[in-house]
């Protein structure tokens, strides 16, 4: 192979880091406290990646329009405030972004959280410096709408065929089909493989670290 990506996009929770728990538990606790049906673990998993209000919708079907601020409100708080739930990044993560940004790679993440929530995480995790640019699901369309990655290319000033969207969700990949972008999924995260593989990933990778591997192996690096 002879692939050059001179930019890769990363979804945030589920990829680079393990969150699921906090999730869940958060958007359970939010159900709770507005009254709404127990909402199981699966059901919860199901839907991270999705913006809080698509993902609210899934979750309650014909909820009133007028919860779904609470709702969001509610989960912000726990999984900002309250949630003691400990997320961490996946084994490897930090030192491979850092090797790819080193040979010369553009990077970048597209991320159903909020902007409030990516920018939490950038100073917990101090990856910030790392990213060229991102996408949050509150100031563009939600996944699996491919507006976001759309507008990363724009800013860019890069093509589809330069990039390679990365993510552990459906709707992640689903994103980068849409967008015209070759995809990797990540085995690891929110969804089983077996919702991943239809979408064709061009690598699915079981440890963050394999990706820096097969880039070195199969793809000519950036000029």
């Amino acid at each position: 192979m002879n692939i050059v990506y001179k930019l890769l996009i990363f979804d945030w929770d589920g990829t680079i880091i393990d969150s699921a728990a906090r999730i869940i538990a958060s958007m359970q606790k939010a159900a709770r406290d507005l009254g709404q049906a127990e909402l199981t673990d699966d059901a919860v998993r199901n839907i991270i990646g999705l913006g809080l209000p698509e993902a609210i919708r899934v979750l309650i079907p014909g909820v009133d329009e007028s919860l779904i601020p609470q709702l969001r409100d509610r989960y912000g708080y726990y999984y900002l405030e309250a949630d003691d739930t400990p997320t961490e990044l996946f084994d490897g993560v930090e030192q491979t972004l850092i090797n790819l940004k080193q040979k010369g790679y553009r990077l970048a993440v597209a991320t159903g959280k909020s902007r409030r929530g990516l920018e939490r995480v950038f100073v917990q995790t101090g990856l910030e410096y790392l990213f060229e640019t991102s996408r949050c699901a509150d100031e563009t369309t939600s996944k699996p709408h491919p507006h976001m990655l759309e507008e990363i290319l724009e800013e860019t000033h890069l093509s589809a065929a330069d990039a390679v969207m990365i993510g552990d969700t459906e709707f992640d990949l689903e994103m980068g089909v849409r967008a015209g972008m070759d995809t990797i999924a990540a085995s690891y995260g929110a969804h089983h493989v077996d919702r991943l593989t239809p979408y064709n990933p061009v690598l699915v990778m079981h440890r963050f670290t394999e990706l820096e591997n097969w880039l070195a192996q199969t793809s000519r690096q950036p000029s």
